[in-house]
Formats: C-alpha cells, structure tokens, sequence
C-alpha cells in the first residue's frame, strides 16, 4: 500500500477546517488506537471520518470482521475507495454521519471506532448514545477538553449534561491522551481516546429524551441552585420529591441522583 502521505497528494487532501479535519499518520500509534478498542475478531466496526485511511488499516489489520467507513468529504471517499479495492472487507459509504442510521446500515455485533471531526464530536456521540444498546463499544477520539467532559466526576468544572448522560449509559473509560503534535495539521490541543461500553439494560427512549430535557435545564444555569435551575420542571417540589436538597447545584449531584430526579420527574408525568 501506498504511505499515507502519499495517498493525501495523490487525492489532494489537505485538511480542511470546516471539516474539523486533523490526519493521524503515524503507522505505530494508529495501531494503539486499534488495539485499545479491543478484540475485534468477528466484530463489524464502523469508522467516521476516516480521511486518508490510516485508522481504517488499522483496524482491518486488528482483524475486524468488515469495516464500514463513513465519510462526508468526497476527496477522502475516493481514497478510502482505493484501499477498498484492495480488499473485500471494507465499504466505503458517502454519507452525512450526523444524519446516517449506523444499525440500519451495519449488521451487528458492531462497535465504533474513530477518530471524530472536532466540529461534531459531541452532537455525535450524543446520538448515538440514544442508541447505544446497539453497540458493542465505542472507541472514540475527541479534543482533549471533550474528552474530560465525558469522563468528569461530579464536583469539578468539566461535569456537566454530556458527562451524566453518557455515564447513565455507558462505562466509560479514558485510554489515552494523544498530543497535538501527532496530528496533520496539528490542532490547537491535545486529543483524548476514550471508551464507552453500553451497560447490560438500557432504558427506554423516552426516559433518554427525559434526562435530556432534566441535564439541559439542571446544567443551563450552572451558578443557580436546583430550585432555580429546575423551576420549569417543579424547582423545590421536583426536589423534594427525589429527596435532594433544592439548594444543591447540578454540579454536586452524582448520576444515581440525577436519576432519582428523573423518576420524580416521571411521576408527576413530566
């Protein structure tokens, strides 16, 4: 195969920022990416954004059953296109990821793993998360700052809606902090791997909309205390009822507490 470096001058790509793009070349840790995610004999892994196709290698190296790479930017289909001809086990699919059904396109057991455009990372994985009884794991990259996010504890700064509603749903686990400087073009910041495997019982969609609405309103005013921050949903008496201190802020509460809000919520029919 072609290096990678050659593959983006032969398809012209250049990163592009409104694309969120930074290319991972390094054969050795894009290897350590893939083997983090885990075993993947017999596994159907879906990969996002796959650029010039190091990750994609990797992961078909790794021994993955088929790998399915989603790609938005026409430039990177066509190089990724190249290696598929290459073998049988991988499929190249144009497509919007925001917008793309994964089940409905991939057979399970099927898992993610990708190195994720800066840009949606978040409202990505915040979709997926409404599915992720669907998944085997998710081995997922972001900018470090996300990444921290995903994986804070209650008490600090970086806890916040994101973090409770993947930690409601999944383990989730930091593998790796990958620098700056690992990447082409290399971004403003450090990335970070993490891995989220969906826990045994996953609750309904509605009860997923419900902690949405809960998060937003509980996390929207950070410095109001939760009688404040959760007047449109009952302030004190939605409280009262799951048995927390109304001049507690979001930040202190711990997910098992969120989730005690949340069945007060769906008691009173919220």
């Amino acid at each position: 195969m072609p290096s990678l470096a050659a593959v983006i001058r032969e398809f012209d790509l250049r990163a592009d920022k409104s694309l969120g793009q930074h290319f991972l070349l390094d054969a050795g840790l894009l290897g350590r990416i893939a083997a983090a995610a885990g075993d993947l004999e017999g596994v159907n892994v879906i990969e996002i954004g796959p650029g010039p196709g190091g990750l994609t290698r990797a992961l078909l190296a790794r021994g993955a059953r088929h790998v399915t790479a989603i790609e938005f930017d026409p430039r990177a289909v066509a190089a990724v296109q190249a290696l598929a001809a290459a073998t049988d086990r991988l499929t190249v699919i144009e497509a919007d990821a925001l917008r793309a059904d994964l089940p409905a396109l991939v057979p399970g057991p099927r898992a993610i793993v990708a190195n994720l455009p800066y840009n949606i990372g978040t409202s990505l994985l915040v979709n997926w998360l409404h599915q992720a009884g669907e998944y085997q794991a998710m081995t997922l990259m972001f900018q470090w700052e996300v990444a921290a996010r995903i994986c804070a504890r209650p008490g600090t700064g970086a806890y916040g809606r994101v973090s409770v509603l993947a930690q409601w749903l999944c383990e989730v686990t930091m593998l790796m902090r990958i620098p700056a400087g690992a990447f082409a073009p290399p971004p403003k910041v450090d990335s970070g791997l993490i891995r989220l495997t969906p826990r045994p019982a996953q609750p309904p969609a509605v009860e997923i909309k419900a902690m949405e609405r809960l998060t937003a309103a509980a996390f929207g005013q950070r410095r109001k205390m939760l009688r404040g921050a959760l007047k449109p949903l009952g302030g004190a008496a939605l409280c009262e009822a799951a048995g927390l201190d109304p001049s507690r802020r979001a930040e202190t509460l711990e997910v098992e507490e969120f989730l005690a809000l949340l069945r007060a919520l769906r008691g009173q029919g919220g």
